[in-house]
């Protein structure tokens, strides 16, 4: 197992708190990118759901 010491030389945090403004600029898109695909796939998956329950209703209508 890794020693703590040899762990914490990889830490960076920078005295200039400006570099820290792409990083939280590429975490918010990628943040609302994640959104806005979950959105789209519970949208997807609700269309697909009434089409299923639609032809679920047909064929028990055809029995």
């Amino acid at each position: 197992m890794m020693n703590w010491s040899i762990l914490a030389m990889f830490l960076y945090f920078p005295d200039d708190k400006s570099e820290y403004i792409p990083a939280a600029i590429m975490t918010a898109i990628f943040t609302i990118g994640a959104f806005i695909a979950l959105r789209f796939f519970m949208k997807h998956s609700k269309k697909e759901e009434e089409k299923l329950n639609q032809f679920e209703s047909k064929s028990e209508q055809k029995d």
